[in-house]
């Protein structure tokens, strides 16, 4: 069997971690949190894929050309998660299963970052814990897709024997 491809997906000013209001993100880099994924991919057995843009359309060709590359999308969309429609729309196209994770909790701060344009069509949202964020996404993402894996080789097997009792 195939190992789990995760694309993970930095949005806008996440370059900055580490400089940028830390009281709000942390001390950590967008390099230490890549280097801390990368090293929980390989615990987990997934291979990782990671990408920083401060342009929504890079974002965009980034999820299109996950399709048929990568088995799920771990995305921090930045504010493009209060925006983008566009950013929306691409993952429901890929139709792949993606966690939305936010270093803050974006329900407590401004009013205009409690919507997003990702929630309702992600497996799930994880926002608050700073830069353990992305692990609890990438660990959540992998559970999911290995469930679904299994559930689909289940149903293979299923069919199959299906097939034979009804020849």
């Amino acid at each position: 069997m195939n190992k789990l491809s995760i694309l993970v997906l930095h949005g806008p000013n996440l370059n900055l971690l580490g400089k940028r209001e830390p009281n709000l993100y942390g001390n950590v880099n967008l390099e230490a949190i890549n280097r801390f994924l990368n090293e929980e991919a390989t615990r987990l057995g997934v291979n990782l894929t990671a990408h920083q843009s401060n342009q929504e359309g890079q974002l965009v060709d980034w999820i299109q050309q996950a399709w048929g590359q990568h088995d799920g999308i771990l995305i921090n969309a930045g504010a493009y998660t209060h925006t983008s429609i566009a950013i929306r729309d691409a993952l429901l196209g890929t139709k792949m299963a993606c966690v939305e994770v936010h270093l803050s909790n974006i329900y407590k701060r401004e009013s205009f970052r409690h919507h997003s344009y990702i929630a309702d069509i992600a497996i799930g949202q994880i926002s608050g814990f700073g830069a353990e964020s992305y692990r609890l996404g990438l660990w959540a993402l992998v559970d999911y897709l290995q469930k679904n894996r299994e559930g689909l080789r289940l149903l293979d097997l299923l069919s199959i024997k299906k097939y034979w009792i009804w020849q």
